[in-house]
């Protein structure tokens, strides 16, 4: 779509979805996996428990000899390579996770036994056959489909995998991303700021923000507002990264080069220009499937079409589920600009939301209480209080 005339949300959202696809599957260790997809099923290599095995520390016996006095005959400790066979009339002493010597049904709590002047006593009523002991195979048997393609890996299923064996997984992995924060102004903090300039913070909120989606293969730019220099960059960051985020330069100053750079580059346009506040010159374009993303500069307009359209964009290449957009009760009425959608910053507690002050753009504190964005129609000026508004939840 290259019209010059703003699209709504909707048809904003519905080609940026039109036009990113999953990255391709690739294997990772275990270790790497926490927070990403699964792109197979996983079946299991082994039973687990893969033998019999004790539950607790205790004594290995028959259950039908557990009324008799026993003679202890040795003892089975965790990580045994064999085990002596339980003899009649016997008991083993046995550790946690030690196998179960053969013969023995049973492990008797260390604590349910005493010392008898002719060998081992067990109280009377203090179990039942099979107490405290783990079978082979009695979670997972060799063979069955443990995890799906499509599980969301959690640091407890890593450590199913590990309990497996398992060295690693095929996944639908992180894209790699190249930030370009432009213009002359910038200075990173810590620099020396001279009058005109300012310390940028977009690329260190976007940096943070993909590092949360277990993002971590980012880099970092930093261009004037020079054409060539923004081109060349660009030229690069399409040999190198999956996507391309853009902050400033895209609307249309005398010094804003990012569009004609993205031309120059064989970007494909799909949008430019949104009916939308803040963030009105948003634009969207693809080359051999790398999605380019340019945000205007103001911090406001960064983080919200980031939490509006870019973070659904990664988690569906990443084979993820965004956030749901969900509702609240308006905690006040609220007059807003005709014909933009309007996105603002709120805060909902108990279902009720709250429009916070400061909405313009170039504001962050706001941002630092929000916990939603309010998402206002673009063919509606007036709010009441009580109504119920759509919001979409600013992830923690």
């Amino acid at each position: 779509m290259n019209s010059k005339e703003p699209i709504t949300v909707a048809q904003a959202r519905a080609i940026i979805a039109a036009n990113v696809n999953p990255v391709p599957p690739a294997f990772y260790y275990i270790e790497n996996t926490a927070g990403l997809t699964l792109a197979e099923d996983v079946y299991a290599p082994v039973s687990l428990p893969a033998f019999d095995q004790s539950s607790m520390d205790g004594y290995a016996i028959r259950f039908d000899e557990i009324s008799e006095t026993l003679t202890v005959q040795g003892e089975s400790q965790a990580g045994a390579v064999s085990v002596m066979e339980l003899q009649n009339h016997h008991a083993i002493r046995i550790f946690t996770g030690a196998p179960l010597p053969p013969g023995a049904d049973t492990v008797i709590m260390q604590e349910k036994v005493f010392d008898a002047p002719d060998g081992l006593r067990i109280e009377s009523g203090t179990t039942q056959r099979g107490a405290n002991t783990r079978r082979a195979g009695a979670e997972l048997k060799k063979g069955e489909l443990i995890l799906e393609n499509g599980t969301k890996i959690s640091p407890a299923i890593t450590g199913l995998l590990a309990s497996m064996g398992i060295t690693g997984v095929l996944v639908f992995p992180p894209p790699s991303v190249c930030i370009i924060a432009t213009g002359k102004e910038l200075r990173k903090p810590g620099e020396f700021l001279q009058f005109g300039e300012v310390y940028e913070s977009n690329a260190f909120f976007l940096n943070a923000a993909l590092r949360k989606l277990c993002i971590g293969n980012i880099r970092i730019f930093y261009a004037p507002d020079d054409l060539s220099v923004i081109k060349d960059y660009l030229h690069n960051a399409l040999n190198q990264a999956d996507v391309i985020l853009f902050t400033g330069g895209i609307s249309i100053g005398n010094y804003d080069f990012v569009r004609q750079a993205a031309d120059e580059n064989g970007v494909q346009c799909r949008f430019h220009r949104v009916r939308q506040k803040p963030g009105k010159p948003f634009y969207f374009g693809t080359k051999q499937n790398k999605p380019v993303f340019a945000l205007p500069g103001n911090p406001g307009s960064v983080i919200t079409c980031f939490y509006e359209y870019i973070l659904p964009a990664l988690k569906h290449m990443m084979q993820q589920t965004a956030p749901e957009a969900t509702t609240g009760i308006l905690k006040e009425s609220y007059h807003k600009v005709p014909g933009l959608t309007q996105f603002l910053k709120g805060y909902i507690e108990d279902g009720v939301v709250e429009i916070l002050e400061a909405q313009e753009s170039f504001r962050l504190r706001s941002f630092a209480s929000a916990n939603c964005l309010v998402n206002l129609d673009e063919d509606r000026t007036e709010y009441d209080e009580g109504e119920v508004v759509q919001i979409n939840m600013i992830p923690d």
